[in-house]
């Protein structure tokens, strides 16, 4: 019975951090049932809020590492100095052989990279931000970095806008609900969920 069931398609969201792309993430989760989140592995420290294998994996930065030997990942990056993200192989295709659609919350490197690995399978959307000194507010009212925190997601959100044309479709996230609007409908349309 399995062998009759559909692979699941990729939908790989990124942008820098701050951008509302989780946010997005979790609305389009919301209102479509047959999305399930890719959840990323760490080796970042996890935060109070957060839940080992919910929100992450967290690993240590050796385990990591052992994982990038054995080739356990479908993308992987040093995202900040000793900090790696990645997207386990094995996550992937749990999902996608239940017939059920992957949604990746990635960096915009690994982004870039799912999609040369998936090509036509996996759909690309980079959320930008309107400016980054919007970005800047974002990240101060989040309350989750301090100000040297805050100063180095900023640099690297400089770098990772250049990455933008590199994506399927790209969303300004200047207002929220229209944000949430169309992304909704690419998600759709890609899946083709009428």
């Amino acid at each position: 019975m399995l062998d009759n069931i559909q692979k699941g398609k990729l939908l790989i969201f990124s942008a820098p951090s701050g951008s509302g792309k989780t946010t997005l993430v979790k609305y389009i989760m919301g209102q479509i049932d047959t999305l399930l989140f890719s959840i990323s592995a760490t080796s970042r420290k996890i935060r109070s809020n957060e839940v080992d294998g919910l929100d992450y994996y967290f690993l240590s930065v050796e385990d990591f590492k052992k994982k990038i030997a054995n080739n356990e990942f479908v993308e992987w990056e040093e995202v900040y100095k000793g900090r790696y993200y990645g997207s386990l192989k094995s996550e992937v295709e749990r999902i996608r052989n239940q017939g059920l659609h992957v949604v990746f919350d990635v960096d915009v490197v690994g982004g870039v990279n799912i999609k040369k690995l998936y090509g036509d399978v996996a759909l690309s959307i980079f959320v930008m931000p309107p400016s980054l000194a919007a970005l800047k507010q974002r990240l101060l009212v989040r309350g989750t970095d301090n100000s040297d925190d805050i100063q180095t997601r900023l640099e690297k959100a400089e770098h990772e806008l250049t990455y933008s044309n590199k994506f399927d479709m790209i969303i300004i996230n200047d207002n929220l609900e229209h944000a949430k609007k169309e992304s909704l409908e690419l998600v759709k349309n890609f899946i083709k969920l009428n």
